[in-house]
C-alpha cells in the first residue's frame, strides 16, 4: 500500500479520526472520541451524515435537544441540522 492509498488519520485534542474510504459522493470516516470530551457544535449545509456507534454511548445535541445514542444504534442526520458529539466516561467510536 502507498502513501497515497494509505487511509488519512488525524489525532484532535477531543481525540482522532481515520478515513476509512471516500468517492465522489460519501466519505466513511470512524472517529474516536476521548472519554469527557466533545467535538464543536456544527452544521453542514450541503451533506447529510448517518452516524453508527461502534463502542460507547454517543450524547448528542441535535438542535439544542440532547439525546443518547448506545453502541449498535445509529443517527440520521438531516442537512442543515446543528450537531454536538459528547463522549461519556469510556471512550466513544463512531462511524
Amino acid at each position: 500500500m502507498t502513501d497515497r492509498d494509505s487511509p488519512a488519520c488525524e489525532t484532535r485534542p477531543w481525540g482522532s479520526f481515520i478515513v476509512l474510504d471516500e468517492g465522489e459522493h460519501y466519505k466513511v470516516k470512524r472517529i474516536e472520541v476521548l472519554p469527557g470530551k466533545r467535538l464543536s457544535y456544527q452544521r453542514h449545509t450541503r451533506r447529510a451524515e448517518h452516524w453508527f456507534v461502534v463502542r460507547g454511548t454517543a450524547k448528542v445535541t441535535l438542535n439544542d435537544v440532547e439525546i443518547l445514542v448506545k453502541t449498535g444504534e445509529t443517527l440520521d442526520i438531516a442537512d442543515r441540522k446543528s450537531t454536538r458529539l459528547n463522549s461519556s466516561h469510556i471512550p466513544l467510536s463512531r462511524m
